[in-house]
């Protein structure tokens, strides 16, 4: 849970990009995009190994 605290003194801009530095510091959107759709296991292992870097 991301929590942001707020002063009286401190406008909404302020504050709304602090927040959206929090979310994406923990990667929340990034999570929520994976888990927006199913994806099979085999199609899952078959993106990671195609982003792993070439052995030489």
């Amino acid at each position: 849970m991301i929590h942001i605290n707020v002063q009286s003194t401190e406008n909404f801009d302020g504050a709304l990009k602090r927040f959206n530095m929090k979310v994406q510091q923990y990667g929340l959107l990034k999570k929520l995009k994976e888990k927006a759709h199913y994806e099979k296991p085999s199609a899952i292992r078959r993106r990671k190994k195609n982003r792993a870097p070439a052995r030489v």
